[in-house]
């Protein structure tokens, strides 16, 4: 695979990762949106879990990015496709990461969460997915 092919499977893994963490808030909000709250109580509770779950991409984070940093290192070296897959499989570990809060967030639609917390939850989720994208000067 050269690559300008590894690049663009990356790009695209990228957006269907957006897709994923997104869809599942959208859905529950279409269908279990304007329902009755099933235990109101909960709302705080799923709100902090997906905050506190933001720190688990800390970790991730810094271990996409050394990778990264390794896999600039072996550009045009017979290294260079055991780095590609080393950095896709450090940002697929990313993704689950970053994916935390929205997906915690469609949980909490159920409980009848503010929308404007839902959409900040999702919000937090599409930053730190756009931290995981592929540089341009990589390649």
């Amino acid at each position: 695979m050269t690559r300008k092919e590894v690049r663009r499977r990356l790009a695209m893994t990228w957006w269907r990762q957006v897709g994923f963490t997104l869809v599942p808030l959208l859905v529950m909000g279409y269908l279990f949106g304007d329902g009755e709250p099933v235990l109101p109580v909960l709302q705080m509770p799923l709100f902090i879990a997906a905050l506190v779950s933001l720190f688990f991409s800390l970790p991730m984070f810094s271990a996409y990015k050394r990778a990264l940093v390794a896999t600039e290192a072996a550009l045009g070296r017979a290294e260079e496709p055991g780095a590609w897959q080393e950095l896709t499989r450090r940002r697929d570990r990313g993704f689950l990461a970053a994916g935390l809060p929205a997906w915690i967030a469609a949980l909490a639609v159920l409980v009848g969460l503010n929308t404007v917390a839902l959409f900040l939850l999702a919000m937090s989720s599409l930053v730190l997915l756009y931290l995981y994208r592929i540089p341009r000067q990589l390649g």
